[in-house]
């Protein structure tokens, strides 16, 4: 290992700390102990876990099961609520592992995961700290290729002699009450985001016909008077069914953008996945059809039952566990169908005549025989005005989270210094 620098530089500070000192940098262990109490006895049967998206959480919640069997719990170390663990499972949401703050009460967890607590309880900016990446490169370094490739493999000694900022608790305090306002801020849009999509859900409830019923609960006052909704199979609501699944496409690093089921998501499109193909392998490839603006995507596996409208600019190809519905413009409007396909009822449909145990999934013959109720066009684009206006409020505030959290990560990285090398 590397001699390490005595200081460290941060980009950015508040102006009350601009003339202070540069931050000195320590390892771990100078800060923090490990913490290595095993559940003698098994007196502690709360099981903990830490997840690389919601932190520590109670085993049972997340998984909605115990995954840890009684009598196995000696050897699992005991955590105390303020205590940090380090997850070494590796995602792509966390490339080296999670480390997270216990913020939900004492428990245990399993014995591969590391558990550690810092000597002062002022330590805030030391959890804001594990949310960056600056710490990535140390445990890249000292890890070693483990039995699994899903996990990171490093020794205790190694990891808590990993090297972490440690400039005055002022100047500490300050930088964590900056971004834990802001982690605040994030989690009030998150629970309106959610608030949001559940009023949606109860509106669907009843704007949409309940099972065994012709007309919804709730109806526009011009439509009252006026007579059930229709009911049939999907498929003599279509023009055309373009359907891509059961081959993989020929893909690319660069070319034509394509879709497939990890992009279609609950009423939207998702193109943070890209894939390609290439350009010259396009009209190969799309033989079966076109789509077109209008068509509307549904996901019949892998996820089951996601379903967006297809782009109305710009080049795409299709890809696996989707097919693409274009309806017969007379009888549904492809708005309709693409919220009538979102419904309660609907989806309820979907998973019922699915199959299959850990992958869920419906057959495309299957899936065209279910029924689609639909009232007069008029009704129907009522019905889509009123949805879209939700919708367009739902898009505004998932905006507003991801410009808090990418705001979040511009800060964190002028927040923290660059750590120092390690050979």
């Amino acid at each position: 290992m590397s001699k390490q620098k005595k200081e460290l530089v941060p980009e950015l500070r508040f102006p009350e700390f601009e003339k202070e000192p540069n931050w000195p940098c320590v390892r771990l262990n100078a800060v923090a102990k490990r913490s290595t109490s095993k559940n003698k006895g098994e007196k502690i049967t709360r099981v903990l876990t830490n997840s690389a998206v919601n932190g520590v959480v109670d085993q049972r919640d997340y998984f909605d099961k115990d995954i840890a069997v009684k009598g196995n719990l000696e050897s699992y170390y005991i955590v105390d609520k303020g205590d940090y663990v380090y997850n070494p499972r590796i995602s792509s949401t966390a490339p080296v592992g999670p480390i997270s703050k216990n913020k939900v009460g004492k428990g245990v967890m399993s014995p591969l995961y590391t558990v550690f607590r810092f000597n002062s309880k002022t330590n805030d900016f030391f959890e804001q700290f594990f949310k960056s990446s600056k710490w990535y490169a140390y445990l890249q370094t000292v890890s070693n290729s483990g039995a699994r490739h899903d996990r990171m493999s490093i020794a205790s000694s190694d990891f808590m002699a990993m090297p972490v900022p440690n400039p005055c608790e002022l100047e500490q305090q300050k930088i964590a009450d900056c971004l834990t306002s802001i982690d605040e801020l994030i989690t009030l849009h998150t629970q309106k985001l959610y608030a949001l999509k559940a009023h949606k859900q109860g509106l669907m409830q009843q704007l949409f016909p309940a099972e065994g019923e012709t007309v919804p609960k709730l109806r526009f006052p011009e439509f009252r008077s006026t007579e059930g909704w229709r009911g049939e199979a999907i498929s003599n609501c279509l023009e055309k069914i373009i359907d891509y699944r059961g081959k993989a496409p020929p893909k690319s690093d660069t070319g034509i953008p394509l879709i497939t089921a990890k992009n279609v998501r609950t009423g939207w499109l998702d193109m943070s996945c890209d894939e390609y193909i290439e350009a010259g392998q396009y009209e190969d490839w799309m033989s079966k059809g076109i789509p077109a603006a209008g068509d509307v995507l549904f996901t019949t596996e892998a996820p089951l039952g996601n379903v967006a409208l297809f782009p109305a600019t710009g080049k795409y190809a299709l890809g696996q566990r989707i097919i693409t519905l274009r309806v017969k413009a007379k009888k549904c409007l492809p708005e309709f169908l693409f919220q009538s396909l979102l419904s309660p009822r609907m989806q309820r449909d979907i998973e019922y005549h699915s199959t299959g145990s850990t992958a869920k999934g419906i057959k495309s013959s299957i899936f065209v025989k279910l029924s689609l109720f639909y009232p007069s066009i008029q009704e129907q684009r009522k019905i889509i005005d009123f949805l879209s206006s939700i919708d367009s409020l739902i898009q505004s505030q998932d905006t507003k989270i991801k410009v808090l959290k990418s705001h979040k990560v511009g800060l964190m990285q002028k927040f923290f210094p660059v750590m120092d090398e390690v050979a």
